[in-house]
């Protein structure tokens, strides 16, 4: 599968983004849209990749977002490394490859 620049259009969740900027509850019901999206792991790069504070983004609340990106800080590039990780390339040596395993598997 590759990196599909045109993510947006794709999404299940682009007749009615404003869906995905929920609170509380309503996160959980917001993040069982991703599921199945084709696009899920790009959403989720470009969350990641920039800082993104709100909403649900490739399947992950803002909460979750922050546990991934504080237990990874020395990733450069959050896109590159789940391109890699889907495509089965490999990972950066800043990673362990099980955990980027884990996450592609989780956005796929």
């Amino acid at each position: 599968m590759t990196w599909n620049e045109n993510w947006p259009q794709l999404a299940h969740c682009k007749d009615d983004p404003d869906q995905m900027f929920v609170r509380g509850a309503e996160q959980n019901r917001a993040k069982t849209r991703c599921f199945g999206c084709p696009v899920r792991t790009e959403c989720l790069a470009e969350a990641l990749d920039n800082d993104l504070e709100w909403g649900v983004w490739g399947g992950l609340t803002e909460r979750e977002r922050r546990a991934v990106l504080k237990s990874r800080p020395n990733v450069t590039s959050w896109r590159r490394l789940l391109e890699a990780a889907r495509a089965g390339v490999g990972t950066p040596a800043a990673l362990p490859e099980t955990s980027v395993r884990e996450l592609a598997a989780a956005t796929a």
